[in-house]
């Protein structure tokens, strides 16, 4: 058994071609029929025990190991002295910060955060390093590449302020992408060098900021080509929906420039939920960039609404801290640069280089807060998803060395 960060090891308990060493039911006592047939030999009577509890003569035999039992998580189904009896859920083994069986949202959440507090040198050394390497790209963007915002007049009326209208959201829309587009590789990269820290974790192992570097450093070309892939296919997708009214132009441009948005704007979210999980298979699986993305389609498929929702929740969340944290250092920002009043009045948002770097300081810090929670989660749907289909805590219960788990492979 591998028990290396790389435990989910290329095809390993995969849903589609699992091998010999892989959990499977067991087969019929008498192996002649499927499992709905009786055994010819049945207990004797006064001797029935409720399945999974030990029997009452001093012969029978302790309850086996399996999801939710063993030493560590007590007996399996039907409770015992560490478990719980008919209608509650058996109690799992937990090496680390999450047990071993298939995961709530609350412990979803609890796990990534538990990681942040256990491991907070290594995360806070990888997220600040992501974090200023982003908001300086951010900043040398918003200064010296992104054209002048598109002029309004506030006396336009009709199909003018339709046009400008028009002109304004596709300004604004140039002026996002490069942040966006930053924001989004710093994530996803993040997301899957701290991969490394949650499979440690799991596992109830330390780690450090060098071994997560030297586990991560053989995959990071890959990991930019997939952030750069995936940022390919959203572009692709916006831009076929807001092509054909920008093409057209007038009012009639405007309206379908709006609509064109808003149905690319779905397809993206649906596109990047259902590859969401391919940078921590492509981590922990060692794969390439199309095979994690085929991975991640997998563990997708049929629990896309659970998984966008549990993502919708983290976003919010971060939302929250990142309007809380950046609020203040945009006032603070503003008022540092003396464009506070002309912003107030009119609307202007000409700032120089005060407003970007102090502004730049307060997403740095929401940012070196933020992006762990959100790479937990991510590390950690994953795991839930293979636990879910794969049996991948018995795996984990191995690598994790627990007692009463068949170390061999």
């Amino acid at each position: 058994m591998n028990d290396t960060p790389g435990w989910a090891s290329p095809g390993s308990a995969s849903s589609e071609d699992q091998g010999a060493g892989s959990p499977r039911p067991s087969e019929p006592v008498d192996g002649s029929g499927p499992a709905g047939n009786w055994s010819p030999t049945q207990p004797p009577a006064g001797q029935w025990s409720p399945p999974g509890a030990p029997g009452t003569g001093p012969d029978a035999p302790p309850p086996a190991p399996g999801w939710g039992g063993g030493p560590q998580g007590g007996p399996g189904w039907g409770g015992g002295p560490h478990g719980s009896g008919w209608g509650q859920s058996p109690v799992a083994a937990k090496p680390g910060v999450i047990p071993l069986r298939p995961l709530g949202v609350g412990e979803i959440l609890d796990g990534a955060v538990s990681t942040m507090r256990a491991h907070w040198r290594t995360v806070l050394g990888i997220t600040l390093t992501m974090s200023v390497i982003a908001q300086i790209a951010i900043i040398l963007v918003q200064r010296y590449l992104l054209p002048e915002p598109a002029a309004i007049d506030p006396n336009a009326t009709g199909s003018e302020a339709l046009r400008q209208a028009a002109d304004s959201a596709q300004s604004a829309l140039v002026s996002n992408v490069p942040s966006l587009l930053i924001t989004m590789i710093a994530l996803l990269i993040t997301t899957s060098v701290l991969t490394v820290v949650i499979s440690r974790s799991v596992l109830g192992r330390p780690v450090t900021l060098s071994d997560t570097w030297a586990e991560a450093r053989p995959r990071l070309t890959q990991l930019l080509g997939l952030a750069l892939l995936l940022a390919l296919i959203s572009a692709v997708i916006m831009t076929v929906g807001v092509l054909p009214g920008m093409l057209v132009g007038s009012a009639a441009g405007a309206g379908l420039v709006f609509i064109g948005l808003l149905a690319a704007f779905v397809v993206v979210i649906w596109v990047m939920v259902r590859f969401c999980l391919a940078s921590p298979a492509l981590m922990l699986e060692r794969q390439s960039i199309t095979t994690s993305m085929r991975r991640s389609a997998k563990l997708v498929g049929g629990a896309w609404w659970r998984i966008f929702g549990i993502l919708v929740l983290t976003r919010l969340l971060t939302l929250i801290v990142s309007v809380i944290i950046g609020t203040p250092f945009s006032f603070i920002a503003m008022a540092v640069d003396g464009g506070i009043g002309s912003f107030l009045t009119d609307g202007s948002m000409d700032f120089g280089w005060p407003f970007l770097i102090v502004s730049g300081i307060g997403q740095v810090i929401t940012a070196t807060i933020t992006y762990p929670l959100f790479a937990g989660v991510m590390a950690l749907l994953y795991i839930d998803q293979r636990i879910r289909r794969e049996a991948l805590d018995l795996e984990l219960a191995r690598a994790a060395g627990l007692p009463g788990y068949d170390t061999r492979r």
